[in-house]
């Protein structure tokens, strides 16, 4: 019987992920990314937001809920600590009164960037036309 080491044992789990099972852990990931909080927090982090360059930012709590209009404390709370767990920010906390806390992108963050910019940016671009079947569809019931 051959033995297979733990590094061979994740390559064979990686090649085996698949989202389209129920069991796969890529699933959870991609519900996680699915969320709209999730993609607008990692938009702003990336320098996507009002005001910024274009270029990764690290933000502050209270920049973070005053760019992104509508989301409860609670969520982006919740919104942020499932990104950090997944790796895809870090949050650094100073020791100053009052403490500071800031979020930024990790590098596995910034590789996930450039698709939630897509995402957002075809939102944005593609809304009147998606309105426009909305208000279609809605009129033939």
């Amino acid at each position: 019987m051959a033995t297979t080491t733990a590094a061979e044992r994740r390559d064979q789990a990686k090649s085996a992920y698949n989202a389209f099972l129920a069991v796969c852990p890529s699933r959870q990931l991609l519900d996680r990314l699915s969320d709209k909080w999730v993609v607008l927090v990692l938009c702003a982090l990336g320098g996507d937001g009002a005001g910024n360059a274009g270029s990764p930012a690290s933000m502050r709590y209270s920049e973070l809920s005053r760019l992104i209009a509508g989301v409860s404390p609670k969520m982006l709370t919740q919104t942020l600590r499932s990104l950090e767990r997944d790796g895809l920010i870090t949050r650094t906390v100073t020791p100053t009164v009052p403490v500071t806390v800031d979020y930024a992108l990790t590098d596995l963050g910034l590789s996930l960037h450039q698709t939630t910019r897509q995402l957002r940016t075809w939102a944005q671009d593609h809304m009147d036309a998606v309105q426009a079947r909305r208000d279609h569809y809605d009129a033939d019931d």
